[in-house]
């Protein structure tokens, strides 16, 4: 008798807008490993992140890794810019060729539904509430949240976890 996978967790359940307006059903990343991050163009952690991520996402994106970016504009102002304006930024500067999101709010009454789920049960040092720019979480095959980082993190020291994730390490 074959075995059943476990059902999918619920990040798949989600449907979210891309950096165009458009719908994108998060069950497209069903078995991948994931790094969800919100993200910022102007904070003093944009250049060393964006650099890191663009690695990872070379080394591994082969293998069953996406990077999923949610620019929000809730720390500092540092994400002032239109969809547009972040999509031109991030492609021509940094030529990061993940995913980019549209715009949300990670704390708050307006909490994007897809950030509620990842920070449930993945406390930080002020509780639940994403502390700025730059807070990665890394979802698992099944859809669950697996790992959640600081923003100060960089992206290069959870590559051991994501490899783990992968089953490479």
């Amino acid at each position: 008798m074959a075995s059943l996978s476990p059902p999918p967790g619920p990040f798949y359940d989600f449907t979210v807008k891309d950096v165009k307006g458009n719908d994108v059903d998060l069950s497209l990343y069903k078995g991948k490993i994931l790094l969800v991050i919100n993200v910022a163009s102007k904070c003093g952690l944009t250049n060393s992140n964006y650099d890191e991520l663009n690695e990872l996402y070379q080394k591994y994106k082969d293998q069953g890794f996406e990077i999923l970016a949610f620019p929000c504009n809730q720390f500092g102002d540092q994400e002032p810019g239109s969809n547009k304006e972040i999509e031109d930024f991030v492609c021509t500067r940094f030529k990061s060729e993940f995913p980019i999101f549209d715009k949300i709010e990670v704390n708050g009454d307006n909490t994007a539904p897809v950030y509620k789920f990842l920070k449930e049960g993945m406390w930080g040092f002020f509780g639940d509430d994403i502390q700025w720019n730059f807070t990665k979480f890394l979802v698992d095959k099944e859809g669950e949240a697996s790992h959640r980082y600081y923003p100060t993190t960089p992206p290069l020291s959870i590559e051991r976890d994501i490899k783990t994730l992968l089953g490479i390490a």
